[in-house]
């Protein structure tokens, strides 16, 4: 086969890829057939290779786009997480939630600890390997998603905002407890939870106990009947009450200090 006709089957293989909208294979079939050439495989053997590169491809475009639409506060990862910092929670139970089963049977997650014991890093690491997984995931705050459903009220457009919020497979609200809520919020924060409730995951983070839940949310019934959807099939994990990142500071200060008389 001469050098003109194998430029026309490969700009004739590039087109086709175009049209089938198979860009690894069109980027990888010339140099995959070469492999395969010298290494002796059939036809089929390096078709199936060179499907698989595409495959493989798209799922990893899809696992990329589905933590670039979950609106992450920052990229952590489980793998990432230091157990060792954190003893009050079970590395078992984590990685066994991060399996999904979770979100299959549609179960509350709730994190409670104080700041800095590593509950945000531990519901993004959650929502991030849900989105390998392929779901769909959303990462919040509960005052963005309160704001974001009154601002929507404003404009006569909470029907639609609430039905983006419940298309999510995976819902991870952060910092429920941290800024009190006036009853209209409190109302479309409950709403938002009691749709979820027994029909896709919520991954809930809080720095207070569920007793004290009423300094957030005014109205003592509404409180009860939230907390009552929250804890019902949850996995409940206490992070604990001691700050690892005002630990660290503080060892890193320590270590600077022996540093600096060291080097007097």
């Amino acid at each position: 086969m001469n050098e003109n006709t194998v430029n026309l089957l490969e700009a004739s293989i590039h087109q086709h890829c175009k049209v089938l909208r198979t860009p690894t294979i069109s980027s990888q079939f010339a140099r995959m057939a070469d492999e395969a050439m010298r290494e002796k495989q059939s036809h089929m053997g390096y078709l199936e290779v060179l499907l698989a590169a595409e495959v493989d491809e798209r799922e990893h475009r899809t696992v990329q786009r589905r933590i670039t639409e979950a609106h992450l506060p920052r990229m952590k990862t489980l793998e990432e997480f230091d157990f060792a910092q954190t003893p009050k929670v079970s590395a078992a139970q984590i990685r066994n939630l991060a399996e999904g089963g979770y979100i299959e049977r549609a179960e509350p997650i709730v994190l409670i600890g104080e700041c800095g014991t590593g509950k945000t890093h531990l519901a993004t690491g959650l929502c991030v390997a849900a989105c390998r997984q392929r779901k769909r995931v959303r990462f919040t705050t509960a005052a963005a998603l309160v704001n974001e459903l009154v601002e929507a009220n404003h404009q006569n457009q909470v029907r639609r905002a609430l039905s983006r919020w419940h298309r999510y497979e995976v819902l991870a609200i952060d910092e429920v407890g941290y800024v009190p809520l006036a009853e209209q919020g409190a109302e479309f924060l409950f709403q938002v939870i009691a749709d979820r409730t027994e029909r896709a995951a919520l991954i809930i983070t809080t720095n207070l106990p569920f007793s004290e839940w009423t300094q957030v949310f005014g109205n003592a019934r509404l409180c009860k009947a939230l907390v009552d959807r929250v804890t019902d099939r949850a996995h409940i994990i206490e992070t604990g009450t001691e700050s690892y990142r005002f630990r660290r500071t503080i060892e890193s200060r320590q270590k600077k200090k022996l540093e600096g008389a060291k080097g007097k």
